[in-house]
């Protein structure tokens, strides 16, 4: 068809109410952008370098020099003199350091599983709704937070002492201890009711994870007649196992660190007998005492080795008794 008058103005309309086109994107204009991130970017390195100084100069420096010094003769007062795996064969022909792998290996058994057992048992009262829930978590807490000082472990050893108030009640009952600090088949006991006294970190851990099991799996275990003991068992273990494992792997490392309650409950001796010669003790006296400092940095790695493993065989276990929700199979 000719195109007639009116549709050429129609054309010359819609032209002139388009937008104009886009001018290209001028040079430099896509950095400008990120430059906000980029500056984002540098502020965060900013604040993470007190923390990334402080990781290269406190933490990872002495760890490589305590390596090196692993390997050599050192007494604090003359230069290291290079031995190569001397000092790690002698460790093995140390009696007081096996010793004080048994003392530690003990200790661990024995306080983990009672502090996590009690722990576990308190969040599980806690748990239940009831007046004077907060006075009661701080309560129990509050060891959590004092456990670990000096005075508290001087209180304790006053309190166990032959004579002293706890020797006192045990004979009211015709138990005759004697004493526990100087009495090698109690000293180790007293260490571990220490640290099963301060449940309260693992516990606030439990309760928060008891409060995450829902309401209903109980309700229908009840339901179907399921008493306490085999809703604990097929309700609550699996469901907090998780947690479980966390203050399970927590306190473990933690129990290999332990120094402070041996060292002040013993006089720095380990003893009676040995008998509460801790590895980190052990390894106090060797430094700083015999200042054999080549001699503890080969003691220091063979505790993180011998620490690294533990951790590493419960991981594996906890392929098969650690549920989560999103798992199956299980």
């Amino acid at each position: 068809m000719p195109r007639t008058a009116q549709d050429t103005r129609r054309e010359q309309r819609a032209a002139v109410a388009a937008p104009p086109p886009a001018p290209p994107p001028a040079p430099g204009r896509a950095s400008r952008r990120r430059r906000p991130r980029d500056r984002e970017g540098a502020a965060g390195y900013i604040f993470l370098s007190p923390w990334m100084l402080g990781f290269l100069g406190l933490t990872l420096g002495p760890m490589l020099a305590s390596l090196y010094l692993s390997f050599t003769d050192y007494n604090l007062f003359t230069a290291p003199s290079w031995v190569g795996l001397d000092n790690y064969r002698r460790l093995f022909a140390d009696d007081q350091w096996l010793q004080s792998i048994r003392v530690t290996a003990l200790y661990v058994l024995l306080a983990v599983p009672l502090k996590l057992a009690l722990a576990l048992a308190v969040a599980m009262l806690l748990a239940a709704p009831h007046r004077g829930q907060g006075m009661y978590r701080s309560a129990f807490y509050a060891p959590s937070l004092l456990g670990a000082s000096v005075s508290v472990a001087l209180v304790w050893r006053a309190l166990f002492s032959d004579g002293a108030v706890v020797d006192r009640l045990l004979r009211s009952v015709g138990v005759q201890t004697g004493g526990w600090v100087g009495n090698p088949d109690y000293a180790l006991l007293l260490l571990v009711l220490l640290a099963v006294w301060q449940f309260g970190a693992p516990m606030v851990i439990f309760l928060a994870g008891l409060k995450q099991v829902p309401r209903q799996y109980y309700e229908a275990a009840e339901v179907d007649g399921a008493g306490w003991w085999r809703r604990f068992r097929a309700i609550t273990l699996p469901m907090i196992s998780p947690v479980l494992f966390f203050n399970l792997l927590l306190e473990t490392v933690n129990s290999f660190q332990v120094f402070t309650a041996s060292f002040v409950i013993s006089g720095g001796t380990g003893g009676p007998a040995g008998s509460t010669l801790i590895y980190t003790l052990y390894l106090y006296q060797q430094a700083f005492t015999h200042y054999q400092m080549g001699y503890a940095s080969a003691m220091a790695w063979m505790l993180i080795l011998g620490a690294g493993l533990v951790v590493v065989a419960l991981f594996r276990m906890s392929r098969t008794m650690v549920f989560y929700s999103g798992d199956e199979g299980r």
